[in-house]
């Protein structure tokens, strides 16, 4: 049974044949419902007019809605042929392209929770605008693929656990950590200078991607051969002017995502909103704009959330709420994700979207569910256990927990709930089924 991908280092290096065709605001994407354009949001985070501009270009060139990626970043769908110009201009206007030959390799997510005042937690948004700035400022990493991605985590380990290829984890007395891809060791510099290291570890990965010759798109892709080196980074950093010392062994913290709530103790706090299956219409995100503090806007999610911080927790809770968007934890909505789907996916075995509401208040449980129409499961979780919910060419779907089939013993809800509670080590039954009975597919 072909398993998702998993996030350890590779036995066989992966041999590129052509370049990155991953979508952006200015290269569409032509899928089955219409083009498709992905706007790069630095850290998620968008001003309110930004946000508006967004909700603008959805009605105004798409199909009025918007969807939230696992990068923290915006699609729209539905795009007309020819619209590029005017979407260009538009996203232009909102301060959203600020370097169109590097749009693609804008791929930063932070903690979105960041600045809320935790102590000994730093705001690392401003780092994010600083590699952000020096990014657009360097002819050399336009050569990134559109799936390279960077991570600044202020300490509580979330962004981090999404295998970015470039992390910076905040740690006390003005500190940072950098890692490079899923290795178990960092280098330590001081927080001021955590963006630029940021930077020169994407050129050290380009510098080793050329000489591979293999056209890797992300660290993990590296053949044994070019993997790397915290030895040869430090070096690099040293000679860049950046102290830096090697921290060969680290344990790297890990806090789960924020859960959709609205967090404080006194009429004013944090919200995060989700909104199901992260799409939204142009009025549900609206609901959203209206919500969000002026001075603090909004922040996009790698978990298809966002979070409004430092606003009143009452009459917005009951604007968003009465839009459909999801401000309580026990929501059956609640780590239910999926990819497109069928109709706008010609690769897809089924309607995903569909199938998932046909069921998600009947299939409840702790862990995590993506739904997939077909083998490449796009938009799967990263970094944690989660069920595989497969479309099957006989109108069906296969279930799996972390490579372990989920046996065919009843219908879709039902295996869906005993997927969702199933825990490593638990003697689920689905562990101890053979593996021919463990590959039957559950009908919906």
């Amino acid at each position: 049974m072909s398993q998702p991908p998993a996030a350890a280092s590779r036995d066989e290096p992966v041999i590129r044949e052509r370049g990155d065709a991953c979508p952006g605001a200015l290269r569409l994407h032509a899928a089955d419902d219409g083009f498709l354009a992905r706007v790069r949001i630095p850290g998620g985070a968008l001003t309110v007019r930004q946000a508006s501009l967004l909700a603008l270009a959805a009605e105004r060139f798409g199909d009025g809605h918007l969807e939230l990626t696992s990068r923290g970043n915006v699609q729209l769908r539905g795009l007309a042929e020819g619209c590029g110009g005017g979407l260009a201009e538009l996203l232009d206007d909102a301060g959203l392209l600020p370097a169109p030959s590097h749009e693609r390799v804008r791929n930063i997510v932070a903690t979105p929770m960041s600045g809320d005042g935790q102590p000994g937690r730093p705001d690392v948004l401003p780092w994010v605008g600083e590699l952000d700035r020096l990014l657009c400022a360097n002819a050399r990493v336009a050569a990134l693929s559109g799936r390279f991605l960077f991570a600044f985590d202020d300490g509580r380990g979330d962004v981090a656990a999404l295998e970015p290829d470039v992390t910076v984890l905040a740690r006390p007395r003005g500190r940072a950590l950098v890692r490079l891809g899923p290795a178990a060791g960092a280098v330590s510099v001081a927080a001021q200078d955590a963006p630029r290291a940021a930077l020169l570890a994407a050129e050290y990965f380009l510098d080793a991607a050329d000489a591979a010759g293999t056209r890797a798109w992300r660290v993990d892709e590296l053949p044994a051969g070019h993997a790397l080196d915290d030895a040869e980074f430090t070096a690099r950093l040293t000679a860049a002017g950046i102290g830096a010392v090697r921290v060969p062994d680290v344990a790297w913290p890990y806090s789960p995502p924020p859960e959709p709530q609205a967090g404080g103790t006194g009429v004013r706090g944090t919200l995060c909103v989700l909104p199901p299956l992260g799409r939204l219409t142009s009025g549900q995100w609206r609901v959203l704009v209206r919500a969000a503090d002026p001075g603090r806007g909004l922040r996009v999610t790698p978990w298809r959330s966002v979070v409004l911080p430092d606003v009143p927790l009452d009459a917005p809770v009951r604007a968003l709420e009465g839009a459909g968007l999801v401000v309580s934890a026990d929501s059956p909505w609640r780590s239910v994700t999926a990819c497109t789907g069928r109709p706008g996916c010609a690769k897809s075995l089924a309607d995903v979207r569909a199938d998932a509401r046909a069921v998600v208040e009947r299939a409840r449980g702790p862990l995590p569910v993506h739904w997939s129409g077909c083998e490449r499961r796009c938009g799967h979780p990263r970094g944690t256990r989660w069920v595989d919910v497969l479309a099957t060419p006989d109108d069906g779907y296969r279930l799996s927990v972390h490579g372990r089939a989920v046996p065919r013993r009843t219908d879709l809800a039902a295996a869906l709930t005993i997927a969702r509670g199933i825990t490593s080590g638990s003697g689920s039954e689905s562990e101890s089924e053979s593996e021919s009975e463990s590959e039957d597919a559950v009908k919906k």
